[in-house]
């Protein structure tokens, strides 16, 4: 499939999906994009830019949201023209996908709403590429289900997204074959590397996560072979307003990327 630029799939570089999880306001969403970008030129990486208007699923009902749908989306169109990089962002309604097409040009479908038909077919309407994160909940191979709903609205630009696995209470597991079985449903893969090291909900009203497993997960995804690495960033994460404990630190993103690029040239040489 082809985001824009971007060539994901059959056979293509690994491309890059990275930003702050959610937009907390303009000039960390703009200096993230401008370092991510120029990062990824670097290693001559194509990448989209990833970062949500809302986070609709938190664990506590007083934890930060979002600044406004139209103001975030407003911010990321700023970020498609200034920066010339596609953008993908997150849908959680029906009644968001228009407004959210608009400007992106990858609608996401977060992993707890990946069985929801309405959601997935109004993404698909759009003519935009889905991205489908597989829900905590599910086998890989059921995700065939999801990918038929956004194709028979006749898009076939849908990509499948590998990001953990509930393995009791307050963790998550990723089992590599996840990555092999759901590239035999004929769509490219993409490993999340953030979301995979949370450790969800918990007594503290907040999902954590363990930060120092990003990379040996990123190798082992790209090792197994994927076709994209999704990686949340952000130049301060303690003090990020989601995910503070999961997200990359945005100045470790050069090495690590520099690991993974060379690992995917050295395994899946084309």
């Amino acid at each position: 499939m082809n985001i824009r630029s971007v060539a994901l799939g059959g056979g293509n570089p690994l491309v890059l999906i990275a930003g702050p999880c959610v937009v907390e306001n303009r000039d960390i969403t703009l200096r993230t994009a401008e370092a991510v970008k120029q990062t990824a030129a670097r290693h001559s990486t194509a990448v989209i830019f990833k970062s949500s208007y809302l986070k609709a699923n938190r664990t506590s009902g007083t934890s930060f949201t979002g600044i406004g749908m139209e103001r975030a989306l407003r911010i990321l169109e700023e970020v498609r023209t200034a920066f010339d990089m596609p953008v993908l962002t997150d849908v959680h309604a029906e009644g968001e996908v228009a407004a959210a097409a608009e400007v992106a040009d990858v609608l996401q479908i977060p992993a707890f709403l990946c069985r929801q038909t309405a959601l997935l077919e109004a993404a698909g309407k759009t003519g935009r590429g889905v991205n489908i994160k597989k829900g905590q909940f599910l086998a890989p191979e059921d995700m065939a289900f999801a990918a038929a709903k956004v194709a028979a609205t006749g898009n076939s630009s849908v990509m499948l997204t590998e990001r953990g696995t509930t393995f009791g209470y307050h963790n998550l597991v990723v089992d590599m074959r996840s990555l092999v079985i759901m590239r035999r449903l004929g769509y490219p893969v993409i490993f999340d590397a953030t979301h995979s090291v949370q450790l969800p909900g918990g007594s503290t009203g907040r999902t954590e996560g363990q930060s120092e497993f990003i990379l040996p997960l990123a190798r082992a995804a790209v090792a197994t072979g994927c076709d994209g690495l999704f990686l949340e960033v952000h130049p301060d994460p303690p003090h990020a307003l989601s995910d503070a404990a999961s997200q990359l630190r945005l100045d470790l993103l050069d090495g690590l990327l520099a690991t993974i690029v060379a690992l995917d040239r050295t395994v899946h040489p084309r």
